[in-house]
């Protein structure tokens, strides 16, 4: 018994699995914004801003589990999430370029690292629940699992990094996941269910659709408008 884990416990080894793979499996669309957000960054910050980032997000996805069901059952919480994400979809989208083509480290790494964790809090609402489940209340290792999936997730924003370098799309089609969770994550707020009552899951669907086109709309619309002023001047 290692901090109140029973390391020779088949048990152990199941739920460690399913907590392990689960928070994998969940933690795609993070690895994408931390990868969006350290890309304007200099090669030498990146890295930093990806560790930093990744950690400092698993720590709070630990505290976010702990109380998540609370947390879901305010009404409105959701709403303001939503908008969070579409504001960094479209933040992100339409970072600034210099003259050379390249984009600007805007904001530093401090600046990324707040991004990272705002979009990670958004986002880990609902996948948190999962995690827990995962867990069966066993807090020790539940913090294990989540601690152990770092290298993990930094692994997968570093190498989304190189991807996004070499082909720029993936960028879009990041800002695109964004804002497609906002549009689902909007309808399933507890308020937005309290008024109108169960929303059908194919129209939770088209509203993050109807998202995800707004956030490239909206900072594709931006890009191009900071483009036309920088060759103004």
């Amino acid at each position: 018994m290692i901090f109140g884990l029973d390391l020779s416990s088949p048990l152990f080894w199941s739920s460690f699995g399913a907590i392990l793979l689960t928070n994998i499996v969940l933690s795609g669309d993070n690895a994408v914004v931390i990868a969006m957000a350290a890309r304007t960054l200099k090669p030498e910050q990146r890295s930093k801003a990806i560790f930093w980032g990744s950690a400092a997000a698993i720590v709070m996805r630990i505290v976010l589990t702990i109380v998540a069901i609370q947390l879901l059952a305010l009404p409105f919480l959701k709403i303001i999430g939503a908008v969070l994400l579409v504001y960094i979809g479209v933040d992100l989208l339409s970072a600034e370029e210099d003259e050379n083509g390249l984009d600007k480290d805007i904001s530093g790494m401090g600046g990324a690292i707040r991004t990272i964790l705002i979009a990670d809090l958004v986002m880990s609402l609902d996948n948190v629940l999962a995690v827990a489940a995962a867990a069966e209340g066993d807090l020790p290792l539940l913090v294990l699992g989540l601690l152990i999936s770092i290298p993990l997730i930094v692994f997968g924003a570093t190498l989304l990094t190189k991807v996004m370098a070499r082909f720029p799309i993936i960028i879009t089609i990041g800002a695109a996941l964004l804002g497609f969770l906002a549009g689902e994550m909007l309808l399933t707020d507890p308020a937005i269910v309290t008024y109108f009552g169960a929303v059908a899951e194919h129209t939770v669907t088209f509203a993050g659709i109807l998202g995800a086109v707004v956030v490239v709309a909206l900072g594709t619309y931006l890009t191009k408008r900071q483009q036309k002023r920088a060759s103004a001047h």
